[in-house]
């Protein structure tokens, strides 16, 4: 079937350029080779970042100018008044919180957060903190970073668009025809269950799949190096737990960030990241819970975390390549023959990755409507889903912290 664009990869990429391809009239479908968003997007934390912790050193970066508009970009769609309609999209919160530890580098770098950003801290009283944040010594501010949940995003858009939605088998039944490296003719799809064949003849071919780009690249002939991953172990706590969403800040540094939902029992959640995430990607999963609550407590005086359960998980940020490995500024795009490759970086970037890849496929393939009758049939993907909702999922008590285990010295 001829088409104008194949997007490979259901994650928040792939997604919401499919919805901007199919808004301007492409003849577009996206293909997944697991479920949507089991790679970064599922295991996302859902902040729509505004840029303030890429300022922390006082500078306007370029990646705090790239992503400091979206915010509005995605609050204009979850309330309708954009594209694409993501009302039914739930929001976890409608702001974030900032805190600082007890330091002089805290202070600096909490003034330095300030400049030149649309979404700028709002310094709260002690009476306007929430519950989780009373006995911080430092500066709490809030910020309008709304919080989503990345698995009700991923069922909203796949709801809208399951006549576009295939899901394939990358190392048994996917194969290009390529006229050159990078200049693919057809994709030749197998539903290795019923032996059915598809094969689809697109214009333009866009990977999107995050870390299984390199896969693709490297089947289409083209470098797979030009990826790169940062990995993750992040940590969850669930139990009888305060509300929280935001940073803990210290000098340049975000200490941890802190994310929360409420699991399929009812139970409270925090996803852990930031700089104990990245620290921690070598510590064996009880190490790091350790390492966590140690920091916890020191950033969250006053909250409890009696009767509560311990797990971590990795993942991967995969991304452009850059010279010394570390996080590129903003979305990036590379461009060969038919074929195009993009990585958002954050989430909040994905819509200035769709525009970019966007603008360069126009509507060709029919003025007819879109039509779907010839894979009416064909398996589609499931929604992945949130990482604390695995039922396979192992969960330990609360670690002993150093903290507890350690006499306390008292003064004569």
């Amino acid at each position: 079937m001829r088409l104008d664009a194949v997007v490979f990869g259901g994650g928040v990429a792939g997604l919401w350029l499919l919805d901007r391809l199919a808004r301007q009239g492409c003849h577009a479908v996206l293909l997944e080779a697991g479920e949507l968003g089991s790679g970064q997007t599922v295991a996302s934390q859902g902040i729509i970042h505004g840029g303030l912790k890429y300022t922390l050193q006082g500078l306007l970066t370029p990646a705090a100018k790239s992503i400091r508009g979206m915010p509005g970009v995605w609050r204009d769609a979850l309330l309708g008044r954009g594209m694409p309609n993501l009302t039914r999209t739930r929001v976890r919160s409608e702001c974030c919180y900032l805190w600082q530890t007890d330091s002089l580098t805290s202070r600096a770098g909490m003034i330095g957060a300030r400049v030149g950003l649309q979404i700028k801290p709002e310094t709260l009283s002690a009476d306007d903190r929430p519950d989780a944040l009373r006995q911080v010594p430092g500066t709490v501010a809030r910020l309008a970073e709304q919080v989503i949940c990345p698995r009700s995003f991923l069922a909203d858009l796949a709801g809208q668009y399951q006549d576009r939605l295939l899901k394939i088998d990358v190392a048994n039944g996917l194969r290009f025809r390529l006229q050159s490296p990078g200049e693919i003719t057809a994709v030749e799809l197998t539903d290795l269950q019923s032996g059915r064949e598809l094969v689809l003849t697109p214009r333009q071919v866009v990977f999107t799949a995050g870390a299984g780009n390199a896969a693709l690249r490297k089947m289409a002939k083209l470098d797979d190096a030009v990826m790169q991953r940062r990995p993750l172990q992040m940590v969850l706590v669930r139990g009888e737990l305060p509300a929280l969403n935001g940073h803990c800040v210290d000098g340049a540094k975000t200490r941890v960030t802190i994310t929360c939902d409420v699991d399929a029992r009812g139970r409270m959640v925090w996803q852990i990241g930031g700089q104990l995430a990245e620290d921690g990607v070598a510590m064996t999963p009880r190490a790091l819970t350790q390492r966590a609550a140690q920091e916890l407590q020191s950033v969250l005086p006053g909250v409890s975390f009696d009767q509560t359960e311990w797990s971590t998980y990795k993942t991967d940020r995969a991304e452009g390549a850059t010279s010394q490995g570390s996080r590129p500024e903003t979305a990036q795009v590379l461009c060969a023959g038919n074929v195009t490759t993009g990585w958002p970086t954050k989430l909040a970037l994905a819509p200035v990755l769709a525009n970019e890849i966007a603008s360069r496929i126009t509507a060709e393939a029919s003025s007819a409507p879109f039509q779907s009758a010839a894979w009416a049939d064909w398996p589609r993907p499931a929604v992945a889903l949130l990482p604390w909702e695995d039922p396979h999922r192992q969960w330990w008590p609360q670690p002993k912290s150093t903290m507890e285990a350690t006499p306390q010295r008292r003064a004569a």
